[in-house]
């Protein structure tokens, strides 16, 4: 398929010098050729995301005191608030260490979380739920905020919510009952939720993972596994979001298959046969070169567009194969010219 230099194979593509989504090449480096942090390559890549595309244009919305757009927990608007803005500098590939981000997390961790140590919509309990909580905790511990005592909180409060063990909010927020239970899915378990839990705790560090944590993983492995996954038949009570079907990027609040299978993979799960159909799709909407298309997106709502829709999309094909590679499913090898 590429010889003659007819096509760019899917990896090299990605690992291009690309001033429009320099984040790609940087989480290619080290997700997909398993590059450390302090390698140079690395180094200098992170650093073009900060110098050059989305983050630099988010940042240059923010506020001096932090937020972006209005004081406040920060929710709206979509998508460009405070909590939309370092939910997509997470995604994107930022440095955690640069004073702006850091600033933006600190105002998140001061202003959308609950005494109980949720992350809500509106700083209460009753926008307390499991997608945008998952959300904020993934994306704090992304960009470095481990070891502030606060997000060490949402954790714990996040996996007891799942558990039932001595979270005691349930009555006066969006969340039902211990599980996956949510307001905004008629009360009944919600797969976007549970995909986002597990997303987040999957990044609490090895030796930080209290009995909770543990738990609430286990609970989310054994409710996503439950299910068939190439269909995202999760509970539902008038029909399946098609949005479960659309791959795209940054992934928002929308949850697919394919952040189902990242959850999965990244949480160790690669060889069970839950995964096979869900594997298959992604293979299915695989194109002749090797890539993937830009399903869905926020265009015209965040405060840069991502890519194109409909077409070839590096930080889908990103995606796809990060979760190929924990499978053992080979794709086209790089070009050794």
């Amino acid at each position: 398929m590429y010889a003659n230099g007819e096509h760019t194979p899917p990896l090299d593509w990605l690992l291009e010098p690309d001033p429009t989504n320099p984040g790609v090449r940087y989480f290619a480096l080290r997700d997909l050729l398993g590059r450390p942090p302090n390698d140079p390559d690395v180094v200098a890549a992170q650093a073009d995301v900060m110098r050059t595309g989305p983050v630099p244009a988010i940042l240059a919305a923010q506020a001096p005191e932090g937020y972006w757009v209005k004081p406040g927990p920060g929710y709206g608007p979509k998508y460009r608030g405070t909590v939309w803005s370092v939910l997509f500098l997470a995604q994107l590939g930022a440095d955690g260490r640069d004073p702006r981000v850091r600033r933006g997390v600190e105002y998140v961790l001061s202003h959308a979380q609950t005494q109980a140590g949720a992350f809500a919509f509106d700083a209460t309990p009753s926008g307390a739920v499991h997608c945008l909580w998952g959300n904020l905790v993934r994306a704090m511990i992304d960009l470095g905020a481990w070891g502030d005592e606060r997000l060490a909180r949402a954790v714990e409060a996040l996996a007891r919510s799942v558990t039932g063990d001595g979270y005691d909010d349930y009555r006066k927020s969006g969340l039902q009952a211990p599980g996956f239970h949510c307001a905004h899915n008629w009360g009944l378990p919600c797969g976007w939720g549970a995909v986002r839990v597990l997303w987040a705790l999957n990044a609490v560090p090895a030796d930080a993972r209290t009995p909770a944590v543990n738990a609430a993983v286990d609970a989310g492995l054994e409710f996503l596994l439950r299910y068939d996954i190439a269909r995202a038949d999760y509970p539902y009570l008038e029909r399946i979001s098609s949005s479960w079907f659309k791959f795209g990027y940054p992934p928002g609040y929308v949850t697919d298959v394919l952040l189902n299978l990242e959850a999965l993979t990244e949480a160790g799960v690669v060889a069970d046969p839950h995964l096979n159909d869900a594997v298959a799709l992604v293979l299915s909407k695989r194109d002749a070169q090797g890539r993937w298309k830009l399903e869905y997106g926020y265009h015209g709502k965040m405060w840069i567009d991502i890519e194109t829709k409909g077409k070839p999309s590096k930080w889908v094909t990103l995606r796809a194969l990060r979760v190929l590679q924990r499978v053992g499913v080979e794709t086209p090898p790089r070009d050794s010219g």
